[in-house]
């Protein structure tokens, strides 16, 4: 992986070289004003997509995933936007809520609501994050809680699913319930107690640093959630920061892997449709779940199978200079009842800190955790037998 990783990087600084010697023409976009089909987000009159040296739509550069978005529909939390990431005290503060119907949350909010909580947002950033007040404070715990999440910022989207309408996660088939049940995870499901760890089998795979698995590696977390781009001719390369990996998608025409070959982020192929690039994978591995409790508005617990029969569809489209408009349709007729599909926007943001995720296979806190299991379960043997 990190040799084609390199390849692609030194094919991509010699394509940089030869585009001193290359002139490509480029058509004008006639404009597209904001509205829904485009997120409200609007691509200028006249702007020219930037191209790549061999011709490609170029989507090169650093674009962190949108944060602060809910997977699922649902009713405002207390305190609002940005709230969930520990607001500081000093900043203002959002109306209450009025009553909310789940199923009747339209997918944009209005203008006026979208409005007044930019406004809040800014107010607190002009306040100072929330992690230096904490600190000055003396509350060393929302300090590092405040340091190590990304910030938040409203969308005008209410929900990262766009499809089923109602902005739901589909229901289980039956052999999706089964599954459901066998899998394992340090996050409790609603009302579970008593868990026990006794194996490192005990532990989902971001528990165990392996992999978050698709789709929600494409999902905003808490933090690291920098997606950088790279391109060679017949190639893109999507890193990831969290748990740095790599997504490697050829898009020069070649065939797939045959089906017998797995992994658990899948079996990337792309093609480009106009300027939009389209990614097909396939050929995923059983084993991570398809939903991940550090997205927000995700299931409790990390039960939500995967089969080696689902099947992913992601777009990238560049809207404008700074914007991607990123869509990912997910079918997986083994789990889930119905597809669904998400999708928001990338901004694109170079002088982002790109931080190690220094997470791997093997760390301690597994090891912790199972011998504290284990310490715990004897002491409660122990206290409840015969006194001596």
């Amino acid at each position: 992986m990190s040799s084609l990783i390199r390849a692609a990087k030194s094919l991509l600084i010699f394509a940089g070289a030869a585009a001193v010697f290359v002139v490509t023409v480029q058509a004008q976009s006639p404009g597209v004003a904001p509205g829904e089909a485009n997120h409200f987000i609007e691509t200028p009159k006249g702007w020219v997509h930037p191209k790549t040296a061999w011709g490609d739509p170029d989507l090169t550069g650093i674009w962190p995933i949108a944060h602060g978005l809910n997977l699922v529909r649902s009713c405002p939390r207390a305190g609002g936007p940005g709230g969930r990431g520990g607001a500081p005290a000093a900043a203002p503060t959002a109306p209450a809520a009025p009553p909310c119907d789940p199923d009747s949350i339209p997918l944009f909010k209005t203008e006026a609501v979208y409005t007044a909580e930019v406004e809040r947002a800014l107010g607190i950033r002009k306040a100072g994050d929330a992690a230096t007040q904490a600190l000055a404070q003396g509350n060393f715990g929302a300090a590092l809680q405040g340091g190590v999440t990304d910030p938040t910022f409203p969308e005008r989207q209410t929900s990262m699913i766009v499809e089923p309408a109602n902005g739901k996660l589909p229901g289980f088939t039956t052999e999706g319930k089964r599954r459901s049940t066998l899998m394992k995870s340090s996050w409790a499901t609603a009302g579970e107690t008593g868990q026990v760890w006794d194996t490192p089998e005990d532990f989902d795979s971001w528990d165990r640093c392996i992999t978050r698995g698709m789709p929600s590696s494409m999902m905003p977390y808490r933090y690291n959630n920098g997606i950088e781009i790279f391109q060679a001719p017949g190639m893109v390369v999507l890193s990831l920061e969290m748990i740095h990996e790599d997504r490697i998608v050829y898009t020069d025409g070649r065939a797939p892997l045959k089906p017998v070959l797995k992994s658990y982020m899948g079996e990337p192929r792309g093609r480009w449709e106009g300027n939009t690039l389209v990614v097909t994978t396939t050929n995923y591995r059983e084993g991570p779940s398809g939903t991940n409790i550090g997205v927000f508005g995700s299931p409790a617990g990390n039960r939500f199978p995967v089969s080696d029969q689902m099947k992913t569809t992601e777009r990238f489209t560049r809207l404008n200079d700074n914007t991607i408009l990123y869509e990912m349709k997910i079918e997986d007729p083994v789990v889930m009842a119905q597809p669904y599909t998400i999708r928001y926007p990338l901004r694109l943001n170079n002088s982002y800190e790109w931080w190690e995720y220094n997470c791997h296979e093997g760390n301690r806190t597994i090891r912790d955790y199972i011998t504290s299991s284990r310490k715990e379960r004897a002491n409660a043997q122990s206290e409840s037998g015969p006194s001596k």
